[in-house]
């Protein structure tokens, strides 16, 4: 279960050198009204646990980044507007970004930055000389490295999310991702993300995709 007010405290560190310190207006509104979006009951993955997994993938890999607390931010915003059934979440995502960061005192590039680092995980194939977007995204797949059992979670998870997709329809979408991930020449752009998730992420995907690539047996 995540926890909550460590997740308000986290916004904290990161808003406020992300707005150079400012103390106004009241930063804990936009944590709540983002907590309430991460809880909503069509999410079975994309829930507060992940988002504390994606910010603590990204304490990792801070020293790779040219803002961090930037990027921290992009981490609270980039599954912000999540509805399965919808293919713009990210856009959506980023526009929301757009609207209430300014609000909340960042300035307009600060904004601009984590809109687009949003956007950026429609692909998660960021740019040779994109420290920050190679940060999120990154620490945004690190679950494809995940232990056997915790990578079995995540599959059934993301399933129960695609529920009221038939069963031939989600094999094939979802092997089709699996294949679009595996085509690119690395998964993981910093070298710690290389190092510690690059095999272990391909070795769990190909055998995910092996087993959607089996005919479903019939019940006798």
């Amino acid at each position: 279960m995540a926890d909550t007010d460590a997740l308000r405290a986290r916004w904290l560190r990161a808003l406020l050198p992300a707005r150079d310190g400012a103390s106004s207006p009241e930063p804990y509104q936009y944590a709540d009204a983002l907590l309430r979006r991460w809880q909503e009951p069509q999410r079975h993955y994309h829930t507060l646990t992940h988002l504390t997994a994606v910010l603590d993938r990204i304490d990792v890999l801070e020293e790779y980044a040219d803002d961090p607390d930037v990027v921290r931010l992009a981490a609270w915003f980039h599954d912000a507007v999540y509805l399965p059934e919808r293919s713009e979440n990210e856009e959506r995502s980023a526009r929301l970004a757009e609207r209430a960061l300014p609000e909340a005192g960042l300035s307009a590039e600060k904004t601009a930055e984590v809109a687009r680092l949003v956007r950026l995980t429609v692909t998660h194939d960021p740019a040779d000389d994109d420290r920050d977007g190679q940060v999120l995204c990154d620490a945004d797949l690190a679950v494809l490295a995940a232990s056997p059992s915790s990578y079995a979670a995540y599959t059934a998870a993301v399933r129960e999310e695609y529920h009221f997709v038939p069963n031939e329809a989600f094999r094939e979408g979802r092997a089709d991702v699996l294949r679009q991930l595996l085509a690119l020449p690395r998964l993981f752009r910093t070298p710690y993300g290389q190092e510690h998730w690059e095999a272990t992420a391909r070795y769990n995907m190909r055998g995910e995709l092996e087993m959607l690539s089996t005919p479903a047996v019939p019940p006798a």
